[in-house]
C-alpha cells in the first residue's frame, strides 16, 4: 500500500503527465501506477520510490545515475528494465520529468 510520500509521488506525476492521451493510472504491484497505451510508465511507491519501466539498454545506462537501482519488489530483484529511483533524487519536478520523459520515450518503442 502506498503512503504518505508514495501519494504525494504520485500526485506530482499526475500533474506533470497531465492530460496525456492513452495514460491510465490503477493500483497495482503495492504502487499507484501509470500507464501509457496499457503499459506500465511508472508507479509512485512506498517511501516516495519512484518505480520506472525503461528497455534493458536504457537501464544500464540510467542506473548510473544519482538515486537510481535496479528495482525490488519484496525479496526479488527485478529483470534490468525495471529500475527505483529515491525519493530524494526526485526532489525538484525538473528531475522527476526527467525520468518521466525517459519512460514515454521508451515506451513508445516497445
Amino acid at each position: 500500500m502506498v503512503d504518505a510520500r508514495g501519494t504525494e509521488l504520485a500526485d506530482r506525476v499526475r500533474a506533470l503527465l497531465g492530460e496525456e492521451p492513452g495514460l491510465e493510472e490503477k493500483s497495482m504491484f503495492g504502487s499507484r501506477a501509470f500507464l501509457l497505451h496499457g503499459r506500465i510508465l511508472v508507479g509512485a511507491r512506498k517511501g516516495g520510490l519512484l518505480l520506472v519501466h525503461v528497455s534493458d539498454e536504457q537501464a544500464a545506462v540510467l542506473v548510473l545515475r544519482p538515486g537510481a537501482a535496479r528495482a525490488v519488489m519484496g525479496s526479488r530483484t527485478m529483470k534490468s528494465g525495471w529500475l527505483d529511483v529515491a525519493s530524494d533524487a526526485l526532489a525538484d519536478d525538473d528531475e522527476l520529468m526527467f525520468w518521466l520523459d525517459v519512460a514515454r520515450e521508451d515506451n513508445s518503442g516497445r
